[in-house]
Formats: structure tokens, C-alpha cells, sequence
């Protein structure tokens, strides 16, 4: 399960290595979108809302605001496990499943 905001962060992000870099990010996403196995939660108005609430509720931190969404949108949905080396997400009560190489 990921967000649509996830995916924006990780084509924004990886879109300054070149032209080819941007077409295979582009086709991993396009095959993200196409595998039954995932599901995808598409970025609303709400989704937006809930997240810019969390974010206004939350200065002394610095939680991007795709996290802030992805954060509400995995309590909604019960997710307490989270693929993600952030540790933003602990400080938030998710178990986070990787670790950050050093």
C-alpha cells in the first residue's frame, strides 16, 4: 500500500538524475500502478486536509507533508508497520521496517 503523494516524492526526487533516469523512474511507477498486488490510495482534497492538519499540529517537528499524509492515511487504514527508514514515522507510534545505511 503506498499514496499517490509517495509516488509524486519519489518522481520529484529522482527526476534530476537525466532523461533516461526519468523514464525508467517513470516505468517502475507506470509498473507500480499496473501490479494487482499493490494498492495505490489515490491523493484527494481530504487526504490533503487531514495531512495539512497533522502538519499545522505538529511545528516542533519536521515531518514533510507527504509524510504527514501517508501518516493519516496508514491510521485510517490500521497500518502500524511501515517500509521506510524515517524515523519521523516512530516518533509517530509505526514501526518502521528498514534501517539507514551509514
Amino acid at each position: 500500500m503506498t499514496t499517490e503523494a509517495v509516488l509524486v516524492e519519489v518522481l520529484t526526487r529522482l527526476s534530476k538524475y537525466g532523461p533516461h533516469f526519468r523514464r525508467v523512474v517513470a516505468d517502475f511507477v507506470s509498473g507500480l500502478r499496473d501490479d494487482p498486488r499493490l494498492t495505490i490510495e489515490p491523493q484527494t482534497h481530504e487526504m490533503f486536509e487531514s495531512g495539512l492538519e497533522m502538519f499545522t499540529r505538529r511545528p516542533d517537528k519536521s515531518y514533510s507533508m507527504t509524510d504527514c499524509m501517508s501518516m493519516v492515511v496508514c491510521r485510517e487504514r490500521g497500518i502500524t508497520d511501515v517500509l521506510t527508514a524515517d524515523h519521523d514515522f516512530e516518533q509517530e507510534g509505526f514501526t518502521i521496517l528498514l534501517t539507514r545505511q551509514r
